[in-house]
């Protein structure tokens, strides 16, 4: 029991070390890559995989079994001496070791491994695109809590700005020059700015709790995120056709449904060998033990067990003729499987050519949004701080101040947004341009 509280104790303070330090982006999905649930579901198919791998290659190995009988014969029955009729009670024991191989079978047992060796691979691919997927969402959710965050940083300091100047109107109001109802008009701005603060931070820690959950991070811990490096790298040259050759080649979504095509394939193919003769080699070894149970005077165990020793080798062929419909329907059903496999491969490259031209354009789109939020940013800003001096001359009410404040926090934050957008897109386009998502990857 001692040493069970050390160990959770030690694990507990392993965590709380783990999760004080600060998560990248792209440590957070190398670790969802790795404690997903939805990936080790895929693992676990994959591991079916192989399993069912090496059954199709033991399926080539001959087949060896014993048997061990006994019987007791009461009445008539055939003494196995003689081969003749008797009443007497009797004890027989049987020994027998047989083996058999299958030499021929149409091809079924060939074609099994190769849809086998398919379907390991396939699982590889469904492995790496749910950890490509995993990542990707959490790359989503990784850029909406970065953005809460710093939606919280922009409220915060339109708070702070709007108590300081609640302070100044104040002292303005005492020597007389603003009203009252200016300082209640500021008094209410800043209310406003703490309900916003509130509801940010609110918004934060909603968008901390989906990261987690995508995760698998433990929600009672804390995640301490960065925001992500943004360079912005100049709009791309390559079309999205020439991004598409490359994703063909490289995306697992591609390659999963490519080795599906094959793996259905291999698994006609093997519907159909069950059409040709098959050619079976057997052998085997026995022997007996014969007691009269009313006389006595038998051979001992030894000698029978030696003297009554018989081998025999034979070789089946089995033509099939008529099998109740079976492999017609068989066969039936797999080509059925194999043009639903080309249908899935031909809707994975639609989709994915889709996705690739999509993100283009939107990797095109918010570089430009970037460029005229930063503009916006800049002329907001001016407008804010000449507001808040014609203010303080009284050449501008506390709702030209509020206006303006308001109108440059929107554009900090819409930038913020379509900076966070951008990052996303390209790294979304590289993806698909074949680099890894991370480097452990």
């Amino acid at each position: 029991m001692k040493r069970l509280f050390l160990s959770i104790f030690t694990l507990a303070a392993g965590v709380s070390i783990y999760a004080s330090e600060p998560w990248t982006v792209e440590r957070c999905m190398q670790y969802a890559s790795e404690h997903s649930h939805t990936v080790r579901q895929q693992q676990f198919a994959l591991d079916d995989s192989r399993a069912s791998k090496t059954q199709a290659i033991g399926a080539f190995l001959p087949s060896v079994y014993g048997s061990v009988s006994e019987q007791m014969n009461f009445g008539r029955a055939i003494n196995p001496e003689t081969n003749t009729y008797t009443d007497v009670s009797t004890l027989y024991n049987g020994y027998a070791l047989q083996a058999s191989l299958t030499i021929f079978d149409g091809l079924q047992r060939y074609n099994q491994l190769r849809m086998a060796r398919a379907n390991v691979a396939m699982g590889r691919s469904g492995v790496r695109a749910e950890k490509d997927d995993v990542a990707l969402k959490v790359y989503k959710a990784y850029m909406d809590l970065v953005y809460c965050e710093g939606a919280v940083a922009q409220t915060s300091k339109k708070r702070d700005e709007s108590r300081a100047l609640l302070h100044q109107t104040e002292v303005m109001a005492e020597v007389g020059q603003k009203s009252d109802a200016d300082v209640v008009q500021i008094r209410a701005t800043l209310a406003a700015d703490e309900y916003e603060l509130a509801h940010m931070q609110s918004q934060t820690t909603k968008a901390s709790l989906a990261l987690k959950q995508l995760m698998n991070f433990p929600v009672d811990s804390t995640l301490n995120v960065v925001q992500p490096s943004m360079t912005f790298a100049p709009a791309t040259t390559e079309s999205p056709n020439q991004v598409f050759a490359c994703a063909y080649t490289s995306n697992p979504r591609i390659l999963k449904a490519q080795q599906g095509v094959e793996a259905a394939r291999f698994n006609l193919r093997a519907a159909r060998g069950a059409l040709l003769p098959s050619l079976s080699l057997s052998g085997g070894v026995s022997t007996s033990f014969y007691k009269n149970m009313d006389q006595g005077g038998h051979a001992s165990f030894s000698s029978q067990f030696k003297n009554n020793t018989g081998e025999f080798i034979g070789l089946s062929l089995t033509i099939p003729i008529f099998n109740q419909l079976s492999t017609s329907s068989a066969i039936r059903r797999r080509k059925i499987a194999l043009d639903q496999a080309r249908e899935n491969l031909e809707y994975e490259q639609a989709e994915l050519h889709r996705i690739i031209v999509e993100a283009s354009a939107d990797v095109d789109n918010s570089a430009k949004e970037v460029i005229k939020m930063q503009e916006q940013v800049e002329a907001d800003s001016l407008a804010s701080h000449l507001t808040t001096r014609k203010y303080e001359e009284g050449l501008a009410s506390s709702i030209d101040v509020k206006t303006a404040a308001v109108t440059l926090l929107q554009s900090r934050v819409k930038l913020l947004q379509s900076q966070l957008t951008m990052a996303y897109n390209q790294r979304l386009l590289a993806y698909y341009k074949g680099e890894k998502l991370w480097t452990d990857q």
